[in-house]
């Protein structure tokens, strides 16, 4: 089986423009703080869905139990 795509394939791929933006940090809107946004939005689904299957109560039920 032939690889068809070429050698520099993944070099060229690490070196887009696109990866700089998944380093730094910037307000306004950009593509740097969507990526983040995205990346912040995924951490909190996950907590959320985290903190639902140890208790067994919603997020909001959770965090009104807390005070």
């Amino acid at each position: 089986m032939e690889n068809k795509e070429p050698l520099g394939y993944y070099a060229q791929q690490a070196e887009r423009k696109y990866g700089e933006f998944a380093r730094k940090f910037q307000f306004g809107s950009n593509p740097s703080a969507e990526l983040w946004n995205g990346r912040l939005a995924m951490i909190g689904f996950l907590a959320a869905l985290i903190v639902e299957l140890t208790t067994g109560q919603g997020v909001l039920h959770w965090l009104l139990g807390l005070f």
